[in-house]
């Protein structure tokens, strides 16, 4: 090795300088808290809000402008997509932490500044992930996602549920993060190299053992599934967005899966595009298991949040279409389409995600969740707006016309149409209608039925104003789709290697 070869290339900080600032800002609030002495943590909470702010500015002002920038030899990849997600992931962490402020404030317990210092670090992690151009950058940004959730879910000591749930999400997390390792190692022994950029031209040279390599996908595309909650891998969703506080299941139900869906795009697309048809074909049994499943296991439940996760698991199957479709054959001229429509659907699932568990959040008060659906009976009685913005948010996520999750599934099974598959359009449809059912059941509920609390809804102008127009924006988006569309199409056509 020469000397120029061990010479130290110094990293460009500027592409990671909002990581950077993410990190400094949640050990600096992690020390200011020490002295906080008031319950309500109004200091913490302003500062974690500045932090996200902060980050947003140096995200926008730090853009890559429509350029694949590395650093960090070459581990760290800064892009249009990556900025995208980074924005979004701002926005709905900031709306999450407004969703839960009074849910937190109700529960002494949970009302303490590590709440706020574990988000940022969750926050941290997805940003790592969304930017990961090696596989070891991507380890340690599920590491650090996934050890602040676990934390986060056993925040409330006092609960039993909680406490359970953790668990099951620790040892079923650790389980993951073996067969991802185990898949990264298998594909590292093959190609020598753990930078997914070298990783992907090996492959396309040709020289490489490709029937190892695959047992190494099948190991990776395992610990993937486990992130984003797909059959068979699914075990851990319905127990832990039931059994954690309803403020940490909306952010383990929405954030995670915008970084989720970052690594898909960088590990499978990006790097291990040579091997689509091998790894396209495991997605389409996780796809139609998980609308299966998901849907039809929904329909039997009582309590909202198990509803929700169950329907998760259903979206997240549907959202891996759009991945099965965009290289048929070795031909990738409708990738940008189809991966398009997978990054919009995201995208739209998070911001219904999102509005559905701030109005259980809203219902909710001190030693009440709020989490049956009988919960929601006359809702319409006693708010009349709150009543409406729920049921744009079930109408969105039935894929009902004209809300944006109607366009969301429409332009997955138009991409799945265009490659040829025919038979798994007709089979989404199918299983859409079967969860059309249990949408429209919470409808009927809070219109139909008999108010169980006729006692009137207090919440906080703040809170009023975001779930407003977080209905609003499922409304109008499926209206005027075509702005979002055209931004995911960019970011996707400006990152990706295909």
């Amino acid at each position: 090795m020469t000397l120029a070869e061990m010479q130290f290339v110094p990293p460009d900080l500027r592409l990671a300088s909002a990581e950077v600032f993410m990190l400094a800002m949640a050990c600096l609030i992690l020390i200011v808290d020490l002295f906080v002495k008031e319950k309500t943590r109004k200091v913490t909470f302003a500062l974690t809000q500045v932090t996200l702010f902060g980050a947003a500015l140096l995200t926008l002002f730090m853009s890559s402008a429509g350029q694949v920038l590395y650093t960090f030899s070459n581990m760290f990849v800064a892009d249009l997509l990556g900025d995208l997600l980074k924005l979004l992931l701002y926005i709905t962490v900031s709306v999450v932490l407004f969703y839960s402020r009074e849910y937190i404030l109700d529960r002494p317990q949970m009302a303490k500044g590590e709440y706020y210092t574990l988000t940022l670090f969750a926050t941290l992690g997805m940003m790592v992930m969304i930017s990961a151009n090696n596989f070891v950058t991507v380890y340690i940004g599920i590491e650090l996602l996934s050890l602040s959730l676990y934390a986060m879910v056993a925040l409330n000591r006092d609960s039993i549920a909680a406490t359970e749930a953790a668990m099951k999400y620790f040892v079923l997390g650790a389980l993951a993060s073996g067969l991802l390792l185990y898949g990264m190692s298998m594909i590292y022994g093959v190609t020598g190299s753990l930078d997914i950029s070298i990783v992907a031209d090996r492959l396309f040279s040709g020289l490489i053992n490709k029937t190892i390599v695959v047992f190494g996908v099948v190991f990776l595309v395992s610990g993937i599934a486990f992130k984003l909650g797909v059959v068979p891998f699914h075990m851990w969703i319905p127990d832990v967005y039931h059994g954690a506080p309803t403020s940490v299941t909306l952010l383990i139900a929405s954030a995670p899966k915008l970084a989720a869906f970052a690594i898909v795009i960088r590990v499978l697309v990006n790097g291990l595009l040579v091997l689509s048809p091998d790894w396209q074909m495991m997605l389409l049994i996780l796809s139609v298991l998980s609308m299966a499943v998901g849907n039809f296991a929904a329909i039997a439940q009582t309590n909202l949040k198990r509803m929700l996760a169950y329907s998760a698991i259903a979206h997240m199957g549907f959202m891996l279409l759009g991945l099965v479709v965009g290289v048929i054959g070795g031909d990738g001229r409708n990738a940008i389409n189809a991966y398009t429509s997978s990054l919009f659907y995201v995208i739209t699932y998070v911001l219904s995600t999102a509005g559905a568990f701030g109005m259980i959040l809203l219902l909710a008060r001190a030693g009440f969740e709020s989490d049956e659906i009988h919960d929601f009976a006359g809702l319409n009685k006693r708010s009349p707006l709150f009543a409406a913005v729920m049921m744009m948010i079930m109408f969105s996520m039935a894929g009902i016309p004209f809300f944006v999750g109607f366009f969301a599934k429409f332009s997955i099974l138009v991409a799945v149409v265009a490659a040829g598959y025919h038979w798994l359009a007709l089979a989404a449809v199918f299983f859409s209608l079967v969860g059309a059912y249990y949408y429209l059941r919470i409808v009927k509920v809070m219109y139909f039925d008999r108010p169980v609390n006729t006692s009137k809804i207090e919440a906080s102008l703040d809170m009023k104003v975001l779930i407003t127009a977080n209905g609003l924006a499922v409304a109008l988006l499926g209206i005027f789709p075509n702005s979002l569309m055209f931004i995911c199409a960019i970011a996707l056509s400006r990152s990706l290697l295909v």
